[in-house]
């Protein structure tokens, strides 16, 4: 019998070649290159500055116009006043792109940042170069006009100066440095004594070309002459010193005059606003509006000095430039802070423009910060002041519905709370008994019972019984409330009793109180401050004293916490207490921005549950945010 043949090489070789390719190929994992991952970051996170950075320096390495452009612009859209971008742009322009791209992008740079002496150096240097005398000075007039009374301006006068002296015009030489006498700049001493030099320098008084004609008068034709004029300039200069005297502390202290990313420290911020207060003292509109420019971009990121801007423009009546200003705010510098957009609908409202105002509450509450509380209660206040309850009515059930669609609203409970007050405060009674009910049919907080114990001194008919069942239901260690908010709401049950419930009610919930929490160390002390209250023992003999009265004082209480939403004199005012209204709240974990639904100083919903030691309105608050009416 003959052995089997062995297979062929050939055979093996064309089956592992098959087996391979019908095996599962493993998926290509895609190659994510640097750029394309900072492109991602940048994507998402649009402020992330030190991923732009990298974006920038990445790009750059491969030399393509198309691609840096791209970059660039994207770039300086979310942060324009970065100078030295716009000039390196120009740079890239210069060496891959083209003449008519190199003056678009410094156009676009000396419009972007308006007011920054450095962009306008550059391009002042660039056109020196390259553009005809005519166009060269007049693109330096524009620069002096717009940041050539900047303290630190110099550095422009001088490139003035020497392309002035570069083309041995001396008609202009003089023109320019006279004018400069009339500005209070840090080196005026130097540009005094210059002057003094050219004016007795006899060699260029011959130069009478006919185009200089029309000035021929005006240069001094001998040393008599060039006294005269020195004498004439100097009591300028004097002049000039005075108010340099006057402002140079405020500018020797600002340490960081061009934008940055990175905070100011306090000092710096404050120097601003002294700055500020000072020359809208002293000075005129445009001396005060070459300042907040200038204090615009190195204060940028910071609301508050955008919101003084558009007040002080507002107070000029020049409502232009106070939209303008408001316009970058909102749509660039400050854009994601709600506390601006609040501002800016407030601003709308008293203008005029109602549509506006309406349109930027609901941009506030559902796009830039969804469910945002204040938001939503300054708007439907902004439709009862247009004369619209119901409207008003329907911005707070919108913001209801949604709530009550998420499976864990921190806010739910206060915008129930908000609505109750709206209601009863436009004499809705049914429907704000409707929505105190509603309240507590969701997890309980420390704001909603408090409501509940409010809306029964209010209520004609006290239902002892049915708070009492709720303070017994809040005041439960499972119910979530931290101990000390269950103690305080217990001590409010305990003074609403004293005033309203027989002596076996009384004595009931001070037994309940006292297995509860220890008698000496929480009711004592509870009863403590309010005898420290000056307003404690007229307010309960106004209790004791008759229902009538106690309607009468409940409702002028009422009135006083949640009545008038006139909006304020002056909204910096009202931006104050913004760090103290996020202590207030931070313990709760409240929602976004400054919340001030609570608390204010401004009689908006002055309901001061939540950690003040001021009375307010007849609310007088303790620590963590316990209190008695």
């Amino acid at each position: 019998m003959e052995a089997p043949a062995p297979e062929s090489s050939e055979a093996n070789a064309s089956e592992q070649v098959i087996e391979e390719e019908q095996a599962p190929k493993a998926e290509e994992v895609p190659v994510i290159t640097p750029e394309e991952r900072l492109w991602s970051v940048v994507k998402a996170n649009p402020a992330d500055f030190n991923a732009w950075t990298e974006l920038i320096q990445e790009t750059e390495k491969h030399d393509e116009i198309d691609r840096i452009r791209v970059c660039y612009d994207t770039f300086l859209a979310e942060f324009p006043l970065c100078y030295g971008y716009w000039k390196k742009y120009a740079d890239f322009e210069l060496r891959l792109g083209s003449p008519e791209k190199i003056i678009e992008v410094y156009e676009r740079a000396v419009k972007a940042v308006a007011h920054s002496v450095d962009i306008w150096v550059h391009y002042c240097a660039y056109a020196a170069e390259k553009f005809p005398p005519e166009e060269v000075i007049r693109l330096f007039e524009r620069g002096v006009s717009l940041v050539g009374t900047d303290y630190l301006s110099h550095i422009l006068w001088d490139k003035f100066i020497d392309y002035a002296l570069a083309r041995q015009d001396y008609s202009l030489l003089m023109q320019v440095r006279t004018r400069i006498l009339e500005v209070p700049l840090q080196q005026l001493d130097r540009y005094f004594m210059s002057f003094k030099q050219f004016t007795n320098n006899r060699h260029w008084l011959d130069v009478r070309t006919e185009e200089k004609r029309h000035l021929a008068e005006t240069l001094p034709r001998n040393a008599h002459e060039s006294e005269k004029l020195i004498s004439a300039k100097e009591a300028i200069y004097k002049k000039t010193k005075e108010w340099d005297a006057k402002i140079r502390d405020f500018e020797n202290s600002i340490r960081r005059p061009y934008f940055h990313v990175k905070s100011l420290d306090d000092a710096q911020l404050a120097n601003w606003h002294k700055y500020l207060d000072f020359v809208e003292k002293e000075a005129d509109m445009q001396k005060v509006v070459k300042l907040f420019e200038r204090c615009l971009i190195a204060c940028a990121n910071y609301p508050e000095y955008w919101i003084r801007y558009v007040e002080y423009l507002e107070k000029q009546k020049n409502l232009e430039m106070a939209n303008d200003a408001l316009h970058r705010a909102t749509h660039i510098f400050v854009k994601k802070v709600p506390d601006v957009h609040i501002f800016a609908a407030r601003f709308q409202e008293r203008t005029g423009d109602a549509t506006a105002a309406r349109k930027t509450y609901k941009y506030i509450s559902t796009e830039l910060v969804p469910g945002h509380l204040d938001a939503i209660v300054k708007a439907a206040h902004f439709e009862m002041r247009e004369g619209d309850n119901d409207a008003a009515c329907g911005v707070f059930e919108s913001a209801i519905e949604v709530e009550k669609a998420k499976e864990e609203s921190k806010t739910l409970s206060l915008l129930y709370v908000q609505y109750n007050r709206f209601l009863c405060r436009i004499d809705r009674k049914s429907k704000a008994k409707e929505v105190l009910e509603a309240t507590m049919e969701i997890p309980l907080t420390k704001i909603a019972v408090e409501a509940a114990i409010y809306n029964e001194y209010r209520s004609e008919v006290k239902q002892l019984d049915k708070l009492s069942s709720l303070i017994q239901q809040s005041t439960k260690a499972e119910t979530g409330l931290a101990h000390t908010d269950r103690e305080e709401l217990s001590s409010l049950h305990l003074e609403f009793v004293d005033a309203f419930g027989d002596i076996n009610a009384v004595m009931e919930a001070e037994y309940r109180h006292e297995g509860l929490f220890p008698f000496r160390k929480s009711y004592i002390d509870f009863k403590r401050r309010l005898a420290h209250d000056a307003s404690f023992s007229d307010r309960a003999k106004l209790l004791k004293s008759s229902p009538a009265a106690m309607q009468a004082y409940g409702q002028q209480q009422w009135a006083a916490a949640y009545g008038g939403q006139s909006y304020p004199q002056n909204w910096q005012q009202q931006q104050a207490p913004q760090t103290a209204q996020w202590n207030a709240y931070a313990q709760q974990g409240y929602g976004y921005g400054s919340y001030t639904a609570y608390g204010t100083q401004q009689g908006q919903a002055a309901y001061s549950a939540y950690g003040t030691s001021q009375d307010m309105n007849g609310w007088t608050g303790t620590g963590s945010g316990s209190g008695s009416w």
